[in-house]
């Protein structure tokens, strides 16, 4: 399986990505999805999510462009690449394998 990444830098990357899987969204619209989805539980800060688009845009997993909202301002929507998609792919198995393990250690210690 490789070397893993941190786990909460690999889980927000994996509500990124599971968000854009969706289509095209900009910061404010991933935070509200993760949010929303998660029953209020997940609240992803700026001060991680900002940082972690960058990153994602940089690694060539997304990809970002400046559009106009539905309110009329100006806004960064980022989509999926081909090998974001990959990404999403690994992430999701590597959070089941992790989940799995867990619920083990939670069920048998």
């Amino acid at each position: 399986m490789g070397r893993q990444p941190d786990t909460l830098q690999g889980t927000l990357d994996l509500l990124i990505l599971k968000t854009l899987e969706r289509g095209p969204n900009h910061g404010f619209g991933i935070t509200l999805h993760v949010q929303t989805v998660s029953d209020g539980t997940l609240c992803v800060e700026e001060g991680s999510l900002y940082p972690a688009l960058r990153r994602l845009e940089r690694d060539r997993v997304i990809t970002g462009a400046w559009h106009t909202t539905e309110n009329g301002r100006r806004a960064r929507y980022y989509r999926l690449t081909r090998a974001g998609v990959k990404r999403l792919a690994e992430a999701e198995e590597s959070w089941a394998v992790l989940s799995k393990s867990v619920g083990k250690i939670l069920r048998f210690a």
